[in-house]
């Protein structure tokens, strides 16, 4: 797996390249602002770039704005997405632009080091990672989408795990049900938020942004 980091804090960014050459990956180049890390990406073609969402100048949303950017020069570019603190808006940012192959962490995942590879494993491979804290704020904090109401406390559940990127038979150990549980779950869950029979895995991108939006 070949990784750009576009980090400006120099221990963080210079941790992180260690600890991913350490689990044997190739970190092809090393940015500490936007300009560099959409240069970095051109140049190196990496299959992953980590990103800090707040990036100089204004350290405001630049870095969310280069990833989105990238995805779109660079449409096979997954991209892990890192922040000091939990904002939603930004991961629906992410999320809006194409849900396959992107993540939303918190800085401080990075020291639970196999959840940290899991969520980079599960982008690189196509999947999404939204951090559970950042999801679990939205548990307490959804808003008046009618379709979201319906939803019965088990498939609220079930599709905060989905947020999170996981899929059916990761929700199904989490919550230690079947398979088949699960899937009744999802079916229910589309079916109440009138997400009408297509790829099931637009579907489940649909259902994730719902959620995030009504925070």
């Amino acid at each position: 797996m070949r990784i750009v980091i576009g980090e400006d804090d120099a221990l963080l960014r210079e941790g992180l390249a260690l600890l991913l050459a350490a689990e044997g990956l190739d970190v092809v180049a090393t940015a500490v602002d936007t300009d560099g890390l959409l240069t970095a990406v051109d140049e190196h073609r990496p299959d992953v770039a980590v990103v800090d969402v707040r990036m100089p100048p204004t350290h405001t949303d630049e870095g969310i704005r280069a990833a989105v950017r990238a995805r779109r020069t660079h449409p096979g570019l997954a991209v892990l997405v890192l922040s000091a603190h939990v904002e939603q808006a930004f991961a629906t940012d992410l999320l809006a632009g194409g849900a396959r192959g992107v993540g939303y962490l918190l800085k401080e995942r990075v020291g639970r080091v196999e959840e940290f590879l899991e969520a980079l494993h599960r982008v690189a491979g196509g999947g999404t990672a939204v951090d559970p804290e950042v999801v679990a704020q939205l548990l307490t904090r959804t808003g008046t989408d009618a379709g979201l109401e319906r939803l019965s406390a088990r498939e609220r559940e079930v599709l905060g795990l989905m947020a999170e990127g996981l899929g059916n038979s990761a929700i199904a150990a989490r919550l230690v049900v079947s398979d088949g549980a699960v899937h009744k779950h999802v079916r229910s869950i589309f079916a109440k938020l009138d997400l009408a029979p297509s790829d099931e895995a637009d579907r489940r991108v649909s259902a994730v942004l719902r959620y995030l939006r009504a925070a």
